[in-house]
């Protein structure tokens, strides 16, 4: 396998990684059965950040045929799990609400095993950062939505408004935040990348702003006679 680049989900680096950093197995399943053959295909990635060093292991279950030369073909992935971690959530400093990032690692967790509770937990995810971090009126969500129109940049409401406007999330964006939509995977997936952008451009850009801030005040005192 020629290396390739990866992002590690513990440390968040980008990385590129070579068959040293890699160890597969596969194990076919030969007996008779009635679903049909099936290769359990599992892989291991170590990431080569000295900070982190950490593992990746996620396993696919093929459909599968036995070639001429006695070797496995794999057909078909029909399934995928990622074991460690255990879901593909970013992690985000305590200065985010506990309760936050509570249901964005639920949503992150069971997002491919149902989409629609996923999505009503980034739901309430978006609801708690507007009222956490905007301190906006209580109400319906969409009204939420629209009290911050004119304290945040343009891209960012447009974004809010894509993902407002979705399929069946739209259609409940008024309702209680807590009702189930059912909705597909993709659209799940949508829910979780606005959660994260929102977190990361409010939260923690505004951590990271004061830091600077509070830096260049602390190097103007050492300065003062």
């Amino acid at each position: 396998m020629s290396d390739f680049n990866w992002t590690c989900p513990h440390c968040e680096r980008a990385v590129t990684i070579s068959d040293e950093r890699l160890s597969s197995e596969t194990h076919t399943l030969y007996i008779e059965n009635a679903i049909g053959r099936r290769t359990l295909h599992t892989l291991y990635i170590v990431c080569p950040n000295p900070q982190c060093k950490k593992f990746t292991l996620t396993v696919a279950l093929h459909e599968s045929q036995s070639t001429p030369h006695g070797m496995e073909r794999l057909v078909k992935k029909l399934q995928e799990w990622s074991l460690i971690p255990p879901s593909a959530s970013k992690h985000f400093p305590d200065y985010v609400p506990q309760a936050i990032r509570e249901d964005y690692g639920e949503a992150c967790l069971i997002r491919d095993l149902s989409p629609k509770a996923s999505a009503t937990l980034s739901r309430r995810c978006l609801q708690g950062i507007l009222r956490d971090f905007w301190k906006v009126k209580p109400g319906r969500l969409v009204d939420e939505i629209e009290q911050v129109k004119d304290k945040i940049d343009p891209i960012t409401w447009d974004a809010i408004e894509a993902v407002r406007k979705l399929g069946n999330i739209g259609a409940h964006m008024e309702k209680d935040i807590n009702v189930i939509v059912d909705v597909d995977p993709e659209e799940a997936t949508l829910l979780i990348g606005l959660v994260e952008t929102l977190l990361k451009e409010w939260y923690v850009a505004r951590e990271e702003r004061k830091a600077r801030m509070t830096a260049v005040i602390a190097a103007a005192a050492k300065k003062t006679p």
